[in-house]
């Protein structure tokens, strides 16, 4: 994996985010994707991260990494703050054009949070190549409904397009800062552990994948949210089998 490639993930969260902002009256233009970013979190997770870290750590071993990252994000969530813009279960997004004041910092802070753990994940992905290319692929298409809610979302919160758009790129500069985190620390932790973090990355895609589905599910409804979720879930998959 080039060095480059969280600058080009968080350029493309930023630009999203930028798109948000400017389409913040019409942010029903989202909805599909994030259905379809979630699945493709899930099929990740499922058909690449799993096996890839069974064959290093075994399968309870990667399942118990899965099942740690999993239950991490379910508590922050569930008891902190929600974790990913583009699925939180308390806001509506139906009325994201409506004054937010006081939303701004718990959402830039979980943003950031977010953002520093996929930059973690492809950084410490460069372990794999085959585990590279699917992790950049996932966590690239994520960032676009993630970023296009984070930018409705601040753009109701602050009231000014230009600070709404300084925020998130704030936000989303952090994934720099977690590639930055991994590599320094990379040499220190060895393969083994690296591949248990990777684990943990693939329990906290599973959750936000499937909190992404489950979210627009109960939104919009099975037709609304089941086919872009599927269609998310075969593309990785499809891939696995190809490139094996």
């Amino acid at each position: 994996m080039a060095v480059y490639t969280p600058v080009l993930i968080t350029a493309m969260a930023i630009l999203s985010a930028a798109c948000g902002i400017a389409l913040s009256g019409v942010a029903s233009l989202s909805r599909p994707l994030v259905p379809f970013g979630g699945g493709v979190l899930v099929g990740v997770a499922l058909f690449w991260i799993l096996p890839e870290m069974a064959g290093s750590l075994g399968t309870l071993g990667a399942l118990a990494g899965v099942a740690a990252g999993f239950a991490l994000l379910w508590v922050l969530d569930r008891f902190v703050y929600p974790v990913c813009p583009a699925c939180s279960h308390n806001h509506d997004h139906d009325h994201c054009t409506t004054s937010l004041h006081g939303f701004e910092l718990p959402l830039i802070i979980a943003a950031a949070l977010h953002s520093a753990l996929d930059g973690w994940s492809v950084a410490a992905a460069q372990s794999s190549v085959t585990l590279s290319e699917a992790l950049v692929l996932a966590i690239a298409v994520h960032k676009i409904p993630e970023g296009i809610a984070l930018g409705v979302m601040l753009r109701a919160a602050v009231g000014s397009r230009g600070a709404a758009l300084g925020w998130c790129a704030l936000a989303e500069s952090a994934t720099l800062a977690g590639a930055a985190l991994e590599i320094g620390f990379a040499p220190y932790l060895g393969t083994r552990t690296l591949y248990v973090l990777l684990a943990f990355a693939a329990g906290s895609f599973l959750y936000l994948g499937g909190h992404a589905v489950h979210s627009d599910l109960r939104r919009n409804g099975m037709n609304s949210a089941l086919v872009p979720a599927l269609t998310g879930v075969a593309g990785p998959s499809v891939l696995r089998l190809f490139y094996s």
